[in-house]
């Protein structure tokens, strides 16, 4: 079922090859049985996205052909397969970008993060949804309240990001907490870790306009590194119990693990180089717990509700807006302006 008749071909930013964005015209897909067709109404621009775009690769992930980036959307159903309910057509949704087997061990366990034959929008081969339209899987396609807008729909993906994390640190009401990195991720890591009850949450960056932001988010503290290192900055003070380490910067993620209270739990959430070199001293001497998270599993119905409760505020964090054909200006944005966190691109309007 459809919601009008639909155009036959709709417009697509495609990475033709590293630093090249082309828009070109692709039919408009038709869902399967268990698929809606959504509008894609806004898509926030990930580090990984910008990374593919200067690189062409992230660790074994290689773009071997053209490739649709993004990943974090939200729009409007428009038709639905066979097996799904028609009136869901019309409906606001945030999509999961992405759909795992469901019946590996990793899956069946509840791990489906880890699914091996996860299909991940704009992770080659598999296009994202820098499109017009995509079809999506009807179950990881979240239906949004009206108190929640479309960009921040779309900006769901990396809140869950923050949201999985923070399970994984076990952040709960008295537990202290440092964000190494306040550009998107840290940001709403550290606004998840205030809603889960932390009794402090510090945040560590060198760029004075997010650590404004994250003071104004609700940090109960920020340092900026590049005047006062985090051992100066914990002089005299507890350790804190979790480091959410979202810079991927080496010098970052050492420093962040010295500083960690005993028995402290590290979380690796940035994407830095292939090999970081860790303080293994610190973490034997004391009983440091280290881990990286990857992705997320059954965190959006979470996510919506930290945004429509009021508890997580996204609105400040989208700074810039482009439709499909400023997408290469929407990838760079962050490399002329200091205070461009997060660019938000309008397929279809906004």
């Amino acid at each position: 079922m459809t919601s009008d008749r639909l155009p036959d071909a709709m417009r697509v930013a495609v990475l033709a090859q590293p630093g090249s964005i082309i828009v070109e015209s692709r039919p408009v897909p038709a869902p399967a049985a268990d698929e809606v067709l959504i509008e894609v109404r806004s898509v926030g621009v990930c580090g990984s996205d910008t990374h593919y775009y200067d690189h062409g690769r992230i660790g074994d992930h290689v773009v071997r052909g053209p490739l649709v980036l993004g990943h974090e959307s939200a729009g409007v159903i428009v038709a639905v397969g066979s097996d799904v309910d028609p009136a869901r057509v019309g409906e606001r949704v945030a999509i999961e970008p992405g759909v795992p087997c469901r019946s590996c061990a990793q899956c069946l366990d509840g791990h489906y993060n880890l699914c091996p034959d996860m299909v991940f929008h704009a992770t080659p081969p598999i296009d994202g949804t820098l499109a017009e339209y995509v079809t999506h899987l009807a179950s990881f396609a979240f239906t949004l309240p009206d108190s929640v807008s479309l960009d921040e729909g779309a900006m769901l993906e990396p809140l869950s990001v923050g949201i999985w994390a923070c399970r994984r640190a076990g952040v709960t009401p008295g537990v202290r907490v440092l964000v190494t990195g306040a550009g998107p991720v840290g940001q709403l890591a550290a606004q998840v870790a205030v809603a889960f009850g932390a009794s402090e949450v510090v945040v560590a960056d060198v760029n004075a306009h997010r650590l404004a932001v994250a003071s104004s988010l609700g940090a109960t503290r920020v340092v900026d590194v590049s005047s006062t290192s985090l051992a100066e900055a914990y002089a005299g003070r507890p350790g804190p119990d979790v480091v959410l380490e979202c810079s991927g910067h080496e010098g970052s993620t050492q420093a962040a693990v010295r500083v960690a209270a005993p028995a402290g739990r590290v979380v690796l959430i940035g994407m830095g180089g292939d090999t970081v070199a860790l303080p293994l001293g610190d973490v034997q001497n004391r009983e440091l717990w280290v881990t990286g998270v990857f992705r997320y599993a059954n965190t959006w119905p979470t996510a919506i509700d930290l945004v429509a409760s009021g508890r997580v505020n996204l609105k400040p964090l989208a700074t810039g807006h482009f439709d499909l054909d400023g997408t290469e200006g929407a990838l760079t944005a962050a490399r002329t302006d200091p205070q461009a966190i997060k660019s938000i691109i309008h397929p279809v309007g906004s």
